[in-house]
């Protein structure tokens, strides 16, 4: 059973804040092979969007290269899609349900927005209700939602490393305590 409330608070100090992780959800997490999935997915993710980035500004600037500016969006919003698929699983896996679990609440409903604008860019694309310039437009809000998302995402990795952190001196702290109770003597 999760020790935090079940609606999360954004912006609470850290020395205010639960850990992100009880300690049977780190198990989990530890255990899992979806955490290694995400690990691979996410800097892959990264580097797609990188490129498609590139791409699009080359066109935006110069007019070059719409085609394949278009489709490295493509790419990118299927790799996207992909880690939300793989993500949604580990976050069952290791909170107990699909999204929107207390420790990633708010970015999971960032997510939400940013797959919201990738997939109006491919409804857009396919559809034929935009073409180049405001097309490429689309692309660069839902890459400004993707950014703003990550940024989230790794804040929240600091955050689980400041955790453990937190969990091992406390940890080193206590068995330095039983000793100098049991023995009289500082290790």
């Amino acid at each position: 059973m999760s020790q935090r409330s079940t609606f999360p608070e954004p912006g609470r100090a850290s020395a205010d804040r639960a850990p992100l992780y009880t300690p049977a959800e780190r198990v989990r997490r530890d255990a899992t092979v979806w955490t290694l999935v995400q690990g691979v997915l996410a800097p892959i993710q990264f580097l797609v969007f990188l490129i498609s980035l590139g791409l699009v500004l080359r066109y935006l600037l110069g007019g070059e290269g719409q085609a394949v500016a278009t489709w490295s969006v493509v790419v990118k919003t299927l790799t996207l899609y992909a880690i939300m698929i793989t993500g949604c699983i580990w976050e069952k896996v290791v909170f107990g349900r699909y999204l929107f679990a207390p420790a990633f609440f708010w970015e999971d409903v960032f997510s939400m927005l940013v797959l919201a604008l990738h997939t109006a860019y491919l409804v857009a694309l396919f559809t034929g209700k935009l073409e180049g310039q405001a097309l490429m437009y689309l692309a660069l809000a839902a890459y400004a939602t993707y950014v703003v998302n990550a940024a989230q995402f790794i804040w929240k990795l600091r955050m689980a490393r400041l955790d453990m952190a937190r969990l091992d001196k406390t940890t080193s702290d206590q068995q330095m305590m039983r000793t100098v109770s049991t023995t009289g003597v500082a290790a």
